[in-house]
């Protein structure tokens, strides 16, 4: 779209602040700021003020607003790239300052998807204050694809996704690689079982995450790869635990990963079966900006995630 150049403009060298070029790499980013506003934990108005700032400073419009949606202009496309890096610049400056004395410190805002941060944190969070004690997380548990856009648009550092991540200008460090089980009700003809065949998917009702999560898009790929083209479509849950409360009420059977068995087995009703080799499964990484200036605290970081959050080593 092309730009639009304000009028009114004072003759003076403007200086931006990074809140308004974080308000328009999110709204640029979602294209909604409603969304945007919510990424960056500010009211709508505030974000909108913050970006009408930033353009009546520059003296030229970057996004074209409509009732229904946001269009980037041409100068907003062409200066997005700058506000980014200049979003990155100031984040490591604040990083490296922290890491002075030698020890991974200062704030970290780490996201993890839904599947993962219930049975990860639980032993994460007390590995991080005994190792890292001058660290100071903050955790956003989301889908990976708003995951992704906070990290694009520089609300978060780094984030525990499946991989691959098919984000542009993102770097993954793997962290461990766990299979899928199955869990049914208790007593079910299946349960205990550790040579099921994914075939057997086919004639079972399998109960499915909600929209947007990628073990969702996962289960659905292992059901089509058997035949499997109708599972469950009218039961469906915004979370694991939920899902797995329908399956130890007899409403069917759904896919989980192995580090969540123990929790939600640990809550009675629930059986578990093994899928016979080759196992289906997932590989889990820890994502962040390629231009980060911390990508050795995030390696630490990962390490660290490897060591508790892998099923295999606990």
């Amino acid at each position: 779209m092309s730009s639009t150049r304000l009028i009114g403009v004072p003759d003076q060298i403007y200086q931006p602040t990074l809140s308004q070029l974080r308000a328009f790499v999110a709204v640029a980013g979602h294209r909604h700021f409603g969304s945007a506003a919510s990424m960056l934990n500010v009211s709508q108005p505030t974000l909108s003020q913050a970006l009408a700032s930033l353009e009546q400073g520059l003296g030229i419009r970057l996004v074209e607003r409509s009732t229904r949606k946001v269009l980037m202009t041409t100068a907003g496309t062409q200066l997005l790239d700058r506000a980014r890096a200049t979003i990155e610049a100031a984040d490591g400056f604040v990083a490296e300052a922290s890491g002075l004395g030698g020890t991974l410190s200062g704030p970290l805002r780490l996201g993890l998807i839904p599947t993962v941060a219930p049975y990860v944190l639980p032993a994460l969070l007390p590995a991080l204050r005994s190792e890292y004690p001058d660290l100071a997380p903050f955790i956003v548990e989301d889908q990976t694809e708003r995951l992704l856009s906070s990290l694009r648009a520089g609300a978060i550092e780094a984030a525990v996704i499946a991989l691959p991540s098919e984000g542009a200008g993102m770097v993954e460090l793997p962290l461990y690689t766990e299979d899928f089980v199955l869990v049914v009700p208790e007593g079910h003809e299946l349960d205990g079982r550790s040579d099921v065949p994914l075939s057997v998917l086919a004639s079972l009702t399998v109960l499915l995450l909600d929209d947007g999560h990628c073990l969702r898009d996962q289960t659905l790929d292992l059901c089509r790869s058997v035949d499997a083209a109708h599972p469950a479509g009218d039961t469906r849950a915004t979370s694991l635990a939920t899902i797995v409360r329908c399956v130890a009420g007899g409403l069917g059977v759904t896919l989980v990963p192995r580090s969540a068995v123990s929790v939600e087995q640990g809550k009675g009703a629930l059986g578990v079966a093994e899928f016979a080799e080759p196992r289906p499964g997932r590989k889990m990484g820890l994502v962040h900006r390629a231009s980060s200036a911390r990508a050795e605290e995030y390696a630490a970081v990962a390490e660290l995630i490897s060591r508790v959050g892998d099923p295999a080593r606990t």
